[in-house]
């Protein structure tokens, strides 16, 4: 069998590729970082074009009803690029929680504004009544879907919460606390089963942060690459060296399976429910750690060079580093995953 993009997906990865590394330049990264919005309307309007927001809502819905794989394929370039989008939470996990929690009553109301990106969602989670702690895409959106304790989702207009915003350390993306009043919410009912439900949209959120991670790690090994391939110590191109040849190496041989492991994590999200959380926990871990070492490694390739804002390096960097932590951190994500296989 044979485990692979269809060419559906490849087009749309380049397609996105394409749109993204037109408007993501550096200096649209150093804008967004001393600012702190982490949102480009221009940016946002470009990509509802191109249908991004509707991705995973129902076509009967206004969307393209495709699945958490094209998610991952859409994350992976939404982090090679660095682009500031709210992706994670409004167009991911704001869409699953409608879907698999909501009335249709809900879900005519609110998915096809969704795929028609007139409403952006933030999304956190609260652990004592309506307060949260960093909550994805809050900085950017126009309405807050929160779990309450019981797992439920409530969701309200921005403008009905108290909002606080934080510069991360990822300043494109802003982490914000907020506070809502669940008796003002609307309530998706998710019937019998609120936290199965609350579990499928994090362990989507876990994955297509993974991906993100990948395609950030992804860019900056290329990058130390190129930069290897053309500056010249001593008389002689430095990736001659066999020192650094082995340093790549040990990057290529840590990141490339990194790849097949994030699409089948994605794949089980929507075909296999029995494997969905372990493999969404385990490689939200291994990205973690591996997407730091990574950024380490491809970082020192560049000498001094690496750690200047001339080269925006750390762009990605500081991006794979947010996803690390966000949605639970390596050690939170393996834990958990043993407590599901029963090994705690």
């Amino acid at each position: 069998m044979e485990f692979a993009l269809s060419q559906e997906q490849v087009l749309f990865s380049d397609s996105l590729r394409g749109l993204l590394t037109e408007r993501v330049t550096i200096d649209a990264l150093r804008h967004h970082a001393e600012t702190g919005s982490g949102f480009d309307e221009g940016l946002w309007d470009s990509l509802v074009e191109l249908g991004l927001p509707g991705l995973l809502v129902p076509e009967r819905f206004g969307g393209a009803g495709l699945g958490i794989v094209d998610a991952a394929v859409a994350a992976e370039v939404i982090g090679g690029t660095a682009a500031f989008a709210p992706f994670a939470g409004s167009v991911v996990m704001a869409t699953l929680a409608f879907v698999h929690a909501a009335t249709e009553a809900l879900q005519s109301e609110w998915l096809p504004r969704i795929a028609a990106g007139e409403v952006r969602f933030g999304v956190g989670i609260s652990r004592n009544g309506g307060q949260v702690h960093a909550a994805i895409d809050a900085g950017t959106a126009t309405h807050l879907l929160v779990y309450l304790p019981d797992g439920n989702a409530a969701v309200v207009p921005a403008t009905q919460a108290s909002v606080h915003m934080h510069r991360s350390i990822d300043r494109t993306r802003p982490v914000t606390d907020l506070t809502i009043d669940p008796a003002q919410a609307i309530i998706l009912d998710a019937a019998n089963a609120p936290q199965a439900a609350m579990q499928r949209v994090l362990d989507a959120g876990r994955v297509v942060l993974a991906a993100d991670t990948l395609g950030a790690a992804q860019h900056m090994f290329d990058s130390a690459l190129a930069f290897v391939k053309q500056r010249e110590q001593f008389g002689r191109i430095i990736g001659s060296f066999q020192a650094m040849k082995h340093q790549f190496a040990d990057m290529v041989t840590m990141l490339e399976p990194c790849r097949g492991m994030v699409w089948y994590a994605a794949y089980a999200q929507d075909a296999l429910p029995d494997e969905a959380r372990v493999t969404a926990l385990q490689t939200k871990a291994h990205l973690g750690d591996v997407g730091r070492e990574i950024a380490r490694m491809a970082t020192e390739a560049h000498g001094g060079m690496g750690f200047t804002d001339l080269l925006g390096l750390h762009y990605w960097f500081k991006r794979i580093m947010f996803n690390r932590q966000m949605l639970g951190g390596p050690e939170h994500c393996r834990e958990e995953a043993a407590r599901v296989q029963g090994w705690v």
